[in-house]
């Protein structure tokens, strides 16, 4: 056998044609339809003492794009050989694809001979060697963070209140928003009791009605899933979920009401998606709320909101659109 290869490809028949292809050549494949069941099959295949000579991996798919797998492949394993293939690529497609290391890029359509060969080019390495872990993260005491949606009933009062709101000892964010709501504020605090102090002291405030109060929950995530995407954020994300401090001038929030036995899929979808910043669970996991930047997102809201309305298990999706009031 000329080696184990795991393919990643969301067409049935690429799948079937790559599968049979590369066995006929010598090789042993397995092929899964997206990049959930790929994370999944390489750690079942470790804790088997299984393991891969060869990852090949479309971009486009309907959960985690190919390059984002790449990258947090290439910190698990990183003498795994990867082989990008693409129907739709560019040259910087191209060179973001090949700038890691022992990465190669195939063009679709191709034939099985051309597969074998950009393989062989490749240096040898499997999922054998060490697979890096996510870091531990450290211990911290009790803390508590909630999202808190409020409606202005008297708006000569608007700016007085979004300032004092802004300026509220344990306000993360504090953004007003066009919407079903006109501020959405984001608190944390060292536990939930002094979470309650500070929606009581917003409840009272002239002028304020509480849209909503709800808690952020830890999403239930398979253990891979849940691993793959500390890596990512660590790797990847980390200056985008790092910032705790206010940010006004923000895009928008989307809020996403989904069935919560479809939550991993829906979760993995939005978190993935460029433009989001962050993605958290409220409300027993019945709804998302995800941030999405200003920048490279002007325009793409519609696209966003369409991709995550086709996902199946999503309800609704809101938008929530940033006004800025305070300046940088």
């Amino acid at each position: 056998m000329k080696g184990r290869v795991l393919i990643i490809d969301d067409e049935a028949e690429i799948r079937r044609n790559l599968t049979i292809g590369l066995t006929q050549e010598g090789y042993s494949a397995v092929a899964c339809p997206d990049g959930i069941s790929a994370i999944h099959e390489l750690n079942t295949a470790r804790e088997k003492g299984v393991s891969y000579d060869y990852l090949v991996t479309d971009i486009f798919m309907p959960d985690i794009d190919g390059l984002k797998i790449l990258k947090v492949i290439k910190i698990q394993y990183p003498d795994l050989p990867v082989l990008v293939i693409t129907g739709f690529g560019d040259e910087a497609l191209k060179l973001t694809a090949l700038s890691e290391l022992n990465t190669g890029y195939l063009d679709k359509p191709f034939e099985i001979p051309d597969l074998v060969k950009a393989l062989e080019k490749l240096s040898p390495g499997s999922t054998a060697g060490r697979s890096a872990k996510a870091k531990a993260e450290p211990e911290m005491r009790e803390s508590a963070t909630t999202y808190i949606t409020i409606r202005i009933t008297d708006s000569a009062r608007s700016m007085d209140i979004y300032k004092r709101l802004y300026q509220m000892e344990g306000v993360q964010r504090c953004e007003a928003v066009r919407g079903d709501f006109d501020i959405i504020v984001l608190a944390q605090a060292h536990s939930q009791e002094e979470i309650k102090k500070l929606k009581d002291r917003i409840a009272a405030m002239d002028g304020v009605q509480l849209a909503s109060v709800s808690d952020v929950e830890r999403p239930k995530l398979d253990r891979d899933v849940n691993e793959f995407i500390k890596i990512y954020s660590q790797a990847v994300k980390a200056h985008g979920l790092a910032s705790s401090s206010k940010q006004p001038g923000t895009t928008s929030y989307i809020i996403v009401d989904i069935d919560k036995n479809a939550i991993q899929q829906i979760f993995t979808t939005v978190y993935f998606i460029d433009e989001v910043v962050f993605c958290d669970v409220i409300e027993n996991g019945t709804k998302l709320v995800g941030m999405v930047t200003g920048q490279g997102a002007v325009g793409k809201m519609p696209r966003i909101i369409e991709k995550l309305s086709q996902i199946d298990g999503v309800l609704r999706v809101r938008e929530a659109t940033v006004i800025k009031l305070v300046e940088d």
